[in-house]
Parts: C-alpha cells; structure tokens; sequence
C-alpha cells in the first residue's frame, strides 16, 4: 500500500479521503441525494422521494467546490444548474393541487395554480411563486427520471448565495457500460500491435527531424511518437475480457464520462402531462434549458488550473503547454486536447493548426513578391514618367467648379506605391496561391484522416438524428389543430376525439417516430422559408444601402474639402477620404457582424429544422452568407465598380444631379483596394479579438465571480459552439485568397493574427468557458464545402482583379501592340485620351481656371477615346475594345488554367496516405484473429465440457472432478482428481 499524501488522511474506518474533497457536516441541510419514484399523469407525492444521507462525517466546506460527491469517492460527471425561490410552507400543497387538477381544468378558463388551497397568508399563491413551483416540479420529475435510469444525484443549494442550485450527477459503473455499448464507443483492448515503422535511411532522416523539433514539442505524453497500438473495439457488456479493466476509474475518463451522462440522460423517456397549457411535452434537458427550468447544464474541469498547491490535472497541463502565449512556437497538444474537449472541438484546432501551418509560404512567397515589387520600383517605367515633371501633362479637374486643373506628377507617391502591388510577380503570386489554396485542402485530408485513424474513428458512422424538441412540438401543435377540426366536424363525438389526441401525444413522448403525415410538409414550412427568403434579400440590400451611403459621403466629403482646404491641403483630400471612409466601413462591418449573427439564428430557429445537424447547417450557411456579403461587399466596390461608371469631361454621371461618382487614382484603383482591404482585415480581427473575444467573456466572468465566488464553474462563460470561432477564420481565408492579387502581405498578417488566435482560444476554452460536452465528429462538417467554394471563388475573383482593376493587361497590349521600341516607354500618354475645355457644360468648368499659372485649352483623363479633333470625338476608340478582349482572353486563359492545376494537385494527391490505409487493414485483419481465437477457445471449451460430461458418467465410483493435463488436454477420471 502506498503512504499517504499531504492531502489526503484516514477517515474513521482508515480509507484514504482526500481532504480536498472531504465532506460537509451531515447537519448541512441543502445538501443531499434524492432518489424519485417514475411520475405518473396523476401527480408528484412528496412522500415518495426518498432522501438519502452522505456517508462521510469529515467535515470540510471545501467539498462544496470540488470534483466529488460529499463521500469524497463518486466523481461529479455532469452538473445542472437552476435558480430557486425559497416556498412558503404550503407550497407543498398547491403543488399538489395544481397537479391533481390539472386534468379538470377548462379550455377556456385558466385560473391560478393552486385555486381554492388555502395558504399560510390564506390567499391563493401569486402567478410567479406557482410559476417557480411549476419549475421545481419539472425538475423533481426529470431527476426522478435520471435516477430511474441509474444515475446518482446530489443536490447543492448554497446557503450563503441564495438563488442558485446545483445537482451533480454521477455515472456509476453499469451506468457507464450500458450505455458506451449503445453509442457504440470504440475503446482500447487488450491487444496492442506494432505500428509500421520506417527502415534505413528514411528512419534516420525522421530521428534527426525529431531531435531538431524536440524544443518546439509539447511536453506532455499523448503527444510523444507512439511505437505500439491498442486495438479498439466498440464496448460491449458481453465481451469486457476483452477491455483492459485493471482500472475501473480511468476506463472511462472524463470527457466521456460527461458525454454518457448527457447522452444517456433521456434515455429512458418521460411522462408526460396531458396539460393544454403544456403541449410540447418531451422534457429533455435541451427544452427544461429553453423553458428556464434550469439555467445551465454542462460538465465540470477537471480541477484548478494555476497556484502552487494544485494537484496534476489535464486542465493545468493543457494551461501550461497550450493555452499560454509564451508557448506559441510549439506544435499544439492536439491528441490531449481531443481526450479533454472531444473530437469535433480537436478538429477544429487540428484544423487551425494545419491552417496556420500553410500560411507559412505563402507568407514567405508572399513577402518576396512584395520586396520584388520594392526592388523594382524605381525601374518602373510608367511611374517614372507620372513622377517627371518635364512631361507637363495637365490632368482635369476631379469635380466640378471647386476643382481645378492639377499636374499628373502630384499623383507621383501614389503610382511608385501602387507598383509595389501591381506588379509581373502579382500573376505570378495569384496563380500560387490558387494552388496553395488545393494544397491546403488536400493536406488537411490526409491529416484528418490520420486523426481519424489515431482518436479510432475509421469506422464512425453519425448517430441517427433524432427529431428536435422544438420540431416535436409544432408536429404537436399541427396534430392539435387538426384534432381540433376534426371536434368540431364530428361534435357528436368529442370524447373520441379527445381520447384519440391523448393517445396521439402518450406515442409520441414514448419515442415513436411520428408518421409521415404527421411530420412537417413543405406547405407548414412555406411561411417560414418566406420570411427567410425576405429577410436575406433585405439584409444583403440593407449591406449594399450601407455601402451606397459610405459612397455618397465619400464624394459629399471630397467636394466640401475641396472647397474648404487650402491649395497646399487639396493634396491630402482623397488620402482623408478613404481613411475615414474605411473606418466606417469596419465599424459598420463589425456591428453588423454581430447583428446578423442573431438574425441568422432568428431565420433558422422560425424555420424549425428536425435534427440538430440541420439546425447548425443552415444556420452556419445563412450567418456565413450574411456575414460574406457585409465583410467583402465595401472590396467588391472598390475592385470592381468604382471608376467604372464615371462618364467622361463634359458628359459625367451624376448622383442627385449633384455629386459626381467616385473616379480612380491615377494610378489605378488597385492601390485604394489594397488598403481597403488592410484596414478591414486586421481591423476586424484586433478589434474582434481583443474586444469580443478577451474583453466581453473576462468582464462577464468577473461579474459571475463577483456574484457567484466560483460556485462550481459556474462563473465561467457558457460554451456557445464552433461557428463564430470556424466563421472567423473562413472570413479571414476569405480576406487570404479572393483578392491576394492586390495585398500580397494578408498571408502574413494572417499567419501573425493566427500565432496568436490559436494560444487565445486555447486560454478561453481552458480558463475562460465551461467545459462542454464532448461530441464524437470525423470531420468538420459543412466548413469544408465552404472553403471549397471559396477556394473556386477566388481563381474567378483574382483573375478579374489582374485583368480589369489592375494594369497588368493594358501594358501588355501596348507592349506588344503599340510600343514603338518594345518598352513602356510612352505607356503612360497612350492610355490618356485628350478633353478640350471648352466643351465642359455650363457651370461645371473650374472657378479658377487659372490656378496653375497659365491657361489651359486641352486636359487629360484616363480613358481610351478619340480626340476633340477628330470626327468622332470622344467615342470609344477601337484601343478600347482591344484591351477589353484581351482582358476577357486572360481571365478564360487564367481560370481554366488554374483550375486545372488545382484539379491535378487534387487528384495527383491521395486523400488518405498509404501507410494509415495499411493500418486500418491491419487493424481489421487482427480484430479477425482476435474474435477467432475467442470463438476456437469457446469451442474448446464446449468439447472439454462435453467430455468432461460423458466421463463422469463412466467415473461413478471416482471423484467427479476431472483435471486437465500440462498439454491442455482432460486427463482420465482414474488420474488424479485435482479441480480444473
């Protein structure tokens, strides 16, 4: 026997108790295990409960907080939370009566609970304190229930903090069997085999890989290369000699422990009240949650985290080699965060990992077509002739009357800066990260299949959903209306008809699956699909409205500064512009980020879809198109749209017959969505981040702490899923590769933002969220179509940017078509068509005309048309049309390209990598051996038992015992008579 700890001592009867977690007095009151009779239709009796007292007499208030139940030896695996009113001494009796009357209660009349009881203050109970009782009664019910399934309970009702309850839930051992075998849990056996190991030179090039990343390697056991295997098996009550159950307490640890009690929980169905007041009657705790019964429903940590005293736990190894910045260059505990979390929240982290793992070079390849572009910079030719001032080329003014003419060699910073972006290597750069983008989903393949093969989800197939209790209860709604009718068709016979309904709901809450006509049709769903359809419509023109106003200030701005700045200051008006204007850009994006976020689930929930995997895959598909609209919609303008529609000197497009629309630099639109898109990138993700993400859960932790003094972990935040963590990063791949043409740094900032998301929301799920309920997933679902989709999405996206926003493509035709020396010489004049201005409309020509010193008869603008002196002046010119074909010619050229490199990458790839293939059959050839031997060895038995029969028949006169010899073999009833 081992000696025993400093924090453990000997109780009475000399076991070892942890002090840590010892028990209460016994005299504590609000503390105790209940054990509920099944509730019938007639009511609850307080009298057939049964309070059952702890077993430990140690006295430490410390237990309240722990891991355990006050004996200090069952283990807490779920936890339900609730709030609670202290009753009055006749509550008990309305209770009673609410429940005893509830089945003569009138249609149309719906009096007070407990009418005609008599109380303490002789009055009826109030409508609130019979609201509370009707809450305390649900909850006796569906704990009776929860005990009647096998689990043991525990009640918690603090007495120095009134209000909050909690019943702890404990999984005992035939508990946990029965029900891993009907999840089908794959557990580790006994038979382990021999991973495929590499030989020669290839195990020697690994050894040297692992000694070089040892530093960067988490410490902890699950993640060291592993030489040898469990073979897993789905658990079964009839075969556990094939389980290892040396160690009952670890068997099952605590994550799935957890998952088996909320799994488990509504196994066993429950009764329920033929209440017209109470027509959804499933009481899972996923509705008892909505309806407010409890408050909260998840399981504990496996204990604190940080001071010097804290025993070893997951939750302190996980804070230490994952959730801390200081550890950002190391490789994530992934295995340790899937036996703590579950799969589907392993995955996503794998996911984010292999994510942030690939940015690596395209951020590499990134940064050196940037420096290509600072290197080159000064042997651009077309720039170089915009910044020479001896070129003397007079631009036109950019709005009417305030503005005047200006030199095109003002506009020198911002072509030299568009160049850095806007280069030969920016082709280059689009079509690696088309194929960086295949790579990426091809690589993520091939690691969840190795995940897949190491957390034994080879053969995982989806638990058949089961209907939602919300959409169980419009079934029910439906049912009653139709029973409804059909009382008032056959009035003769309403007791039929009532008894018919009645039967209708006691089949449906016994788990049978509702027929096909008493499902939901399109036509029951018709309202809702409606008002989905209206809603996206209005939210996406709401998005473009939001856009439309930024533009108008935009040009409203512009023209006020014009005619308010000095000549020195008219400089830095369109600079001011688009800086403010960005800013409100990503203010309104973030707001409305959050905002659509709720009208998403609004739509989804009114939709009423039938399994909870339906209810996440719209609501996923709804936020995401919301949310894409309103974060790329501000890049679409810019990209595509603006300087497109602006008419020409003397015949410009107006808006309210005011204000001109917005007009390019000089040097292109390119660089103006370069910043766009840079200030909304990694404004979105510090503001979300730092605010949203660290900010609100820390302030509303601090105010449970405040309230709640850690009660059980209930101060921490509730868990609300993977979307808004998936739908960040699928915005930020967006951000990676739709329009990588123009910011070839976002794979950078993007791999910086993600160093530190990862350590982020490792700290908030470790420190800063309840633990959820793990959930078994073999991959991660809906997101990966998403990001196929965009990964499509961005070859079009970024091959209409190099040809239409960029000047790639025009220099190109000149270079070849017009270049009278084979250089860019010239570039520049020839894509400037001519303006005389005299021909300005009347009131629109500058009130200064004279602003440069000289008078001005002819002005330029970026345009291909013909010249004031030619017969068609200023029509199109066939220019035009030529680079508008080659435009076309390349994006057909680029897209069918690229799609077919990325085709090829996909298929030149297997999805799952040769040596787990190899794996999963072996696995597959020894569970054959091992069932075989099973199934020879009780064969053998059998004919030992057969034998063993027919000779005892002969050995009357000798003992009946029969011995085996050293071979194995049933020796002679003369031998020895030895037991077997």
């Amino acid at each position: 026997a081992r000696s025993l700890s400093v924090d453990e001592v000997p109780d009475e009867t000399g076991m070892r108790v942890n002090k840590k977690y010892s028990c209460l007095p016994a005299e504590e009151k609000g503390i105790h295990i209940i054990n509920i009779r099944a509730i019938e239709d007639i009511g609850y009796d307080q009298h057939e409960s049964t309070l059952l007292n702890s077993l430990s007499k140690n006295p430490d208030a410390d237990c309240k907080y722990g891991l355990y139940f006050r004996d200090g030896k069952r283990k807490v695996d779920y936890i339900l939370v609730y709030h609670y009113k202290k009753s009055s001494a006749g509550r008990t009796l309305t209770r009673r009566a609410l429940h005893n009357d509830a089945g003569a209660r009138s249609t149309k009349q719906d009096p007070l609970p407990g009418k005609g009881v008599q109380t303490e203050m002789g009055e009826s109970e109030p409508h609130a304190d019979c609201h509370e009782d009707d809450k305390r009664f649900r909850r006796e019910e569906y704990e009776g229930n929860l005990v009647e399934a096998g689990l043991e309970l525990e009640h918690d009702e603090d007495t120095k903090i009134h209000g909050v309850g909690f019943v702890k839930i404990h999984a005992p051992w035939n508990v946990l069997c029965r029900e891993a075998e009907f999840l089908k849990l794959k557990m580790p056996t006994k038979k382990m085999y021999q991973i495929n190991q590499t030989h020669g030179l290839l195990k020697k090039i690994n050894s040297v890989i692992q000694k070089i990343t040892e530093p960067i390697q988490p410490k902890v056991a699950e993640h060291k290369p592993q030489t040898v295997k469990r073979l897993s098996y789905p658990f079964s009550r009839e075969k556990q000699h094939l389980f290892d159950l040396s160690d009952r307490d670890s068997f099952f640890d605590s994550k799935t422990r957890s998952t088996i009690v909320r799994k488990g929980e509504g196994r066993k169905k429950e009764t329920a009240l033929l209440n017209k007041r109470r027509k959804c009657g499933k009481y899972g705790i996923t509705s008892l949650l909505a309806n407010g019964v409890y408050s909260a429903a998840y399981p504990l940590h496996d204990g604190d985290y940080e001071g010097e005293n804290v025993e070893p736990n997951d939750r302190k190894l996980l804070c230490e080699e994952w959730a801390s910045y200081g550890v950002f260059y190391k490789y994530q505990p992934i295995d340790l965060v899937r036996k703590y979390f579950g799969e589907k929240i392993g995955l996503y982290f794998a996911w984010l990992g292999v994510y942030t793992q690939m940015l690596i070079p395209a951020s590499i390849v990134g940064i050196i077509v940037f420096l290509y572009g600072c290197a080159t910079v000064d042997e651009n030719i077309p720039s170089m002739e915009m910044c020479d001032q001896r070129n003397n080329i007079t631009m036109c003014p950019l709005c009417d009357r305030t503005c005047s003419y200006w030199k095109m060699s003002s506009a020198c910073a911002t072509a030299r800066a568009s160049h850095l972006f806007d280069n030969p290597a920016t082709v280059f750069f689009s079509v690696f990260m088309a194929l960086w983008a295949a790579t990426f989903m091809e690589h993520w393949k091939r690691k969840q299949m190795r995940l897949n093969y190491r957390w034994d989800l080879t053969g995982f197939e989806e638990e058949e959903a089961h209907p939602r209790a919300e959409y169980e209860a419009k079934v029910l709604e439906k049912s009653l209306r139709k029973e409804h009718k059909h009382k008032e068709k056959h009035r003769y016979f309403p007791e039929e008809a009532a008894n018919k309904w009645r039967q209708r709901v006691k089949t449906v809450m016994a788990g049978v699956k509702l027929t096909d006509k008493e499902k939901l049709t399109w036509k029951d769903r018709f309202p809702a699909y409606l008002t989905n359809f209206v809603g996206i419509i209005f939210m996406v023109g709401l998005t473009f409205a939001i856009v439309f106003g930024v533009i108008i200030y935009r040009i409203s701005t512009a023209a006020a500064l014009a005619i308010s700045a000095t000549p020195s200051g008219r400089s830095s008006v369109r600079v001011t512009v688009t800086a403010t204007a960005v800013i409100i850009n990503l203010v309104v994006i973030i707001f409305l980020d959050e905002v659509y976020g709720c009208i998403a689930r609004w739509l989804t929930q009114i939709e009423v879809p039938k399994t909870d995997k339906n209810f996440e895959e719209r609501l996923i598909f709804k936020a995401f198109l919301l949310k894409f609209v309103n974060a790329y919609t501000p890049i679409f303008y810019v990209a595509f749209f603006k300087g497109r529609f602006v008419g020409r000197p003397g015949d410009y497009v107006y808006i309210f017959h005011s204000f001109r629309m917005e007009e390019c630099a000089p040097g292109g639109c390119l660089m103006e969505l370069c910043i766009q898109l840079s200030i909304i990138m990694l404004g979105k993700q510090l503001i979300q981040n730092n605010l949203f993400e660290i900010g609100i859960p820390k302030m509303k932790k601090f105010i449970r702490y405040m309230k709640l003094k850690r009660r059980l972990d209930y101060n921490l935040e509730p868990f609300s899923g993977l979307t808004p963590e998936y739908m960040e990063m699928i915005i930020q791949f967006g951000f990676v590769t739709l329009f990588v043409a123009s910011f070839p740094l976002a794979p950078l900032f993007a791999l910086l933002n993600n160093i530190i998301e990862i350590r982020l929301d490792a700290k908030k799920f470790v420190t800063e969220l309840r633990r959820p309920v793990a959930v078994r997933a073999k991959d991660i679902g809906i997101w990966y179509n998403i990001l196929r989709g965009i990964g499509k999405l961005a070859v079009i996206i970024n091959a209409f940017v190099i040809s239409f926003t960029s000047d790639f493509i025009p220099r190109l035709v000149y270079l070849y078509m017009y270049s009278e020396n084979g250089t860019m010489h010239g570039f520049v004049n020839h894509t400037l068509s001519s303006f005389n201005v005299s021909d300005f409309q009347a009131g629109t020509a500058p009130n200064d005309p004279m602003e440069l010193g000289y008078e001005v008869q002819i002005c330029r603008y970026k345009d291909y048309r013909e010249p004031p002196w030619s017969e068609n002046k200023y029509d199109i010119s066939k220019d035009f049309w030529a680079v508008l074909a080659a435009r076309l010619a390349f994006v057909i050229v680029f897209q069918n390209l690229v799609m077919f490199m990325s085709d090829f990458v996909d298929w030149i790839i297997p999805d799952i990598p040769k040596d787990i293939s190899q794996q999963i059959h072996k696995e597959k050839v020894l569970m054959v051996e091992v069932f075989m031997r099973e199934e020879q060895g009780k064969l053998q038995m059998e004919t030992w038992k057969d034998k063993d029969k027919k000779k005892g028949e002969n050995c009357n006169n000798h003992s009946p015992r029969l011995s085996l010899s050293h071979s194995g073999s049933l020796s002679s009833c003369h031998s020895y008579p030895v037991d077997v």
